[in-house]
């Protein structure tokens, strides 16, 4: 599949079903919705009083946070060789 080549996958997320149309493979698709699908999973059974949007909103934010820290940590090991080149 080209890059400009989209596909549509359906998905199972905290039993709902989405449609996610774009240009990764489908099984990157089902492999990230899968972790999102735990993630939620892992949220709600500590917090079983949280509705859906909140869970979701949570699930999003723990997301978002694990990848700024990656990116930080990616920045930090990019910068250290950087200064083993020079």
């Amino acid at each position: 599949m080209s890059n400009t080549d989209k596909s549509k996958t359906t998905v199972d997320i905290y039993g709902q079903q989405y449609v996610i149309v774009g240009t990764e493979s489908q099984s990157h698709v089902r492999y990230v919705a899968s972790l999102v699908d735990n993630k939620m999973r892992e949220i709600g059974s500590r917090n079983p009083m949280l509705d859906v949007n909140k869970l979701a909103v949570l699930t999003a934010v723990n997301a978002v946070n694990d990848y700024i820290k990656m990116k930080n940590q990616l920045e930090l090991l990019q910068d250290e060789l950087q200064k083993e080149k020079d």
